[in-house]
Formats: structure tokens, sequence, C-alpha cells
């Protein structure tokens, strides 16, 4: 048993929540507090009705996501909405939401675990929003197709790609999720080919016309990664057990 109290402040401090400047629906931190004790770590990339009965049939009482309560923004407390934070409250399960801290934390983040597992050894950071790099970009040495295997085996599923780039890459950008609207920034910063979640159809155009490799994983499985770290890094020093909850989009 730990202290709830205790695991979020060790959190928000290894996240730097209060100095990374975010969505304003992200509301980083604690967003659903408890009795104050945590026995089982939950991790999901969505907080929703669905993951917080998943947590509740594995007796989980502090649930790790990536996706907040609060994501669509301001809104009455009915139908869905309602029934979910009534099954939260009821049942004693808290929640803990990070969104672009843990996109691109340095150990914990969705971006720095992908390129691990691509076998990315030296990066850089990549793409400038809100005053911050929210990715990471690489020199490699690969072709396009083993690109592409090496992410369908990291993401555990099919990854689309748009071929409109060398087939010989050399250039490599990520950042997990849905940024494929960023494509025109992304290439200014002279990357052969980009990786992300999803994109707009608008930016398969755009790659053909910059004449970018434009690799698209899902958002919802580029963004498994961080929730994972995170949830295994508050298990490891709490000395309490997680568990991962897969509830994939599709998307």
């Amino acid at each position: 048993m730990a202290e709830l109290a205790e695991m979020v402040r060790y959190a928000d401090e290894s996240l730097r929540l209060t100095s990374i400047d975010d969505y304003p629906n992200a509301l980083n931190g604690l967003q659903i507090e408890n009795d104050g004790s945590v026995s089982k770590i939950g991790a999901a990339v969505d907080a929703s009705g669905a993951t917080f009965q998943m947590a509740i049939e594995r007796e989980i009482d502090l649930l790790v996501v990536h996706h907040g309560v609060f994501w669509q923004g301001l809104r009455p407390l009915t139908g869905t909405h309602f029934r979910a934070l009534r099954l939260a409250l009821r049942h004693n399960l808290a929640v803990y939401s990070a969104h672009l801290p843990l996109d691109f934390h340095p150990t914990l983040g969705n971006n720095a675990l992908l390129a691990a597992s691509l076998g990315w050894e030296k990066t850089e950071p990549f793409l400038v929003i809100k005053g911050q790099s929210i990715g990471l970009k690489a020199e490699v040495n690969l072709r396009r197709d083993e690109l592409l295997g090496k992410l369908e085996e990291s993401l555990g599923g099919p990854v689309r790609c748009i071929g409109a780039g060398p087939m010989e890459i050399r250039h490599a950008g990520m950042v997990t999720g849905g940024a494929g609207g960023e494509i025109y920034a992304a290439a200014r910063e002279g990357i052969d080919s980009y990786i992300t979640g999803e994109a707009p159809h608008w930016a398969a155009v755009a790659a053909e016309e910059l004449g970018l490799n434009l690799f698209l994983g899902g958002h919802y499985a580029t963004e498994t990664f961080g929730v994972k770290a995170l949830a295994a890094n508050l298990a490891e020093r709490f000395d309490v057990p997680w568990e991962f909850l897969d509830r994939p989009t599709g998307l």
C-alpha cells in the first residue's frame, strides 16, 4: 500500500508538469482523487467509462492515462460523462493524467521510447510547438521498407506508409500521436521521412508535394509507451503492482 499524495508529488516533479505548456483541456496531474491509498496501478491511453470499468475489475485504485477526463473541455456532468465519473468515485479510483509532459519526457516519453525501440541511439529535439520541441529526429541509414518493418514490429500492428520520399532514408523525425498536420513544419527541419500516429487527409497530398515519406503508426499505438513507462516507474518506486489496460481505438 502506498500514499497517493506521495505518488502524485513524485510524478509531478518527474514529468516537470509546472514548466511545460500544454493544451488547456489536458489538465495534467491528479484529476480524480481517492481515499489516499494505492494498492495497484493501472495504465491506459484514454480515460473513459470503459477503461474505468476495466480498472475496477482488476482492483486498480490509481489509473495513469495520457488523455484525461476533461479532454473534451468544459461540459455538464450528465450522460456518459456523469456515469464515468460516478463509476470512478463509487469505486475509489484515482485518475492521473499526463499529456505533452509524457510525450517528450527524455526517458519515460512516448517519443524517446519509440525511438529506442527503433534502435535510434543518438537523437535531437525536433519540431517546436508552444515554445518546446515535441518530437525527436535522428540520422539513420535505412531503406524505406526496413523502417516500415521496424515500426510495425515496435507498434505491434500495421503502419501506413505514404512513400513519396527517397527509398534510402537518412534523416527521420517523429512526433507520436496526432501530429500529421505538422507535416510542413516537419519538412522545414530537413527530414526526408516523418513518423507520427495519424494525419488529416491533406497530409498525404502534402507528403507527395514535399517528396517526404510519411509513416502513420496509429494515434493509439504510438502513445502506449509513456503510460506504461510511468506506471512501471511508480510501481517500482512505491513497491506496488501495475497492469496495462489495452483498449485500442483503431485510430
